[in-house]
């Protein structure tokens, strides 16, 4: 018998936020914190399902006018126009003069993938730039979807532990004409730094000047602050500028429905007779993919945002996830400072969102995996949901061990 097809075939490399996951769940020592994965917590350390999505859930399950036809290519209406809504706000001229549509997507990394698919196969676009840092599934996202050069502009400065403003710029006026550039819209994940307002304005000064086509991705809206029409700043401001854009809308965070995979992409046209041709194409793109997209979550996001009291509900949730995660950096970056731990933490509560860039080199993050149970990234980068009231303490201690023990730049 000839030997497997597969005999030759080499293992991908694991994902690292799954792997830790998975270390993390085989771990029997009863302290073990995981810091890693990017979901939220409640004070306790269980996930929470948000109480109007169990109480939506319920009201959908129950119709007996719904049934488990297929829903349009596109997605439901009603949800694609509730969630470009959301975003764009109600007094977007684009939303108004309908230059704006949404298609319903695979939650971000969905919308990610078609709206990349649609820029290098229909509109030959072949020049990406992220962030640097930025979330490391864009480069998988980007590439398979036929982009040829990947960039990166100028992020984080390890010093400062803020934004390098000025590299940012330098990086985005150095790029070339039409290149696409992939920013966060709040909450920036790896580093939880965002732009200031003012510093926003400058960046869409420079991207018009320069031709540059901004791809916003909002994974976080309404979860980073608690206020969804300020984490939405950026990509309202650019639609009110006149750009034409794109922007991957998330539901996993800000609605806690991580795995029904809900999410829209958002393109924003200087007129509305491009929209029929912009949603045929991306018509054919979603049918060759996964063809129709899941009714369920769209039902559930679109049945709140819809309804006054229901969407009231969520504004309730939402900023209380939002307080809790800023009480969290608080709570850590006090820890910190009643320890003396060497160096400057007042980042941590400078950030906003899930996510912190704790400044913790390679070598402190594997102490903190190996002698404390601690899961986080090798980048450092942590999820503040992580933390409560029981393992804050013991996190902060094990963290001054780490930075006391191997030398740190922090």
């Amino acid at each position: 018998m000839s030997s497997s097809v597969f005999a030759n075939l080499e293992e991908g490399a694991k994902i690292e936020v799954f792997a830790l996951t998975a270390t993390y769940n085989s771990d029997p020592f009863k302290d073990k914190v995981n810091l890693s994965v990017g979901a939220y917590r409640t004070a306790d350390g269980k996930p929470w399902v948000l109480p109007v999505v169990r109480a939506t859930e319920t009201k959908v399950a129950t119709d007996s006018t719904l049934n488990h036809e297929y829903i349009p290519v596109t997605g439901l209406e009603a949800f694609t126009k509730a969630s470009t809504l959301l975003l764009l706000g109600e007094e977007s001229k684009a939303i108004k003069e309908n230059r704006a549509v949404g298609v319903q997507s695979l939650s971000g990394t969905g919308a990610l993938k078609i709206g990349a698919e649609f820029l290098a196969r229909k509109l030959g676009r072949s020049v990406v730039y992220f962030s640097d840092p930025t979330w490391e599934n864009h480069f998988k996202v980007f590439a398979g979807a036929g982009f040829t050069t990947i960039k990166e502009y100028r992020y984080w400065d390890p010093v400062s532990r803020a934004i390098n403003f000025a590299g940012l710029l330098e990086d985005l006026n150095n790029a070339p004409e039409n290149a696409v550039i992939v920013l966060h819209a709040c909450a920036h994940n790896p580093t939880g730094c965002d732009p200031t307002e003012e510093q926003w304005k400058q960046i869409a000064d420079l991207m018009e000047k320069k031709k540059l086509f901004p791809f916003f991705d909002s994974a976080y809206q309404g979860f980073a602050s608690g206020d969804p029409i300020r984490d939405a700043f950026a990509v309202r401001y650019f639609e009110s500028r006149g750009f034409e854009l794109l922007c991957a809308q998330s539901y996993a965070k800000n609605f806690g429905l991580y795995s029904e995979r809900i999410g829209n992409l958002v393109v924003v046209q200087k007129d509305s007779s491009t929209s029929a041709a912009v949603l045929s194409q991306l018509t054919l793109i979603v049918r060759a993919t996964y063809s129709t997209p899941p009714a369920y979550g769209a039902r559930v996001v679109s049945t709140i945002l819809s309804n006054p009291d229901l969407r009231e509900e969520w504004m309730n949730c939402i900023r209380m996830m939002s307080s809790r995660i800023q009480q969290m950096r608080q709570a850590l970056f006090g820890e910190l400072t009643k320890l003396k731990t060497p160096g400057t933490w007042n980042h941590i509560v400078d950030q906003i969102g899930m996510f912190s860039y704790t400044g913790l080199n390679e070598q402190q993050v594997k102490l903190l995996i190996n002698e404390y149970h601690i899961y986080l990234l090798s980048t450092g980068r942590i999820n503040m949901c992580g933390l409560n009231e029981n393992n804050v303490v013991y996190v902060a201690q094990a963290i001054h061990k780490a930075v006391t023990t191997i030398n740190s730049k922090i």
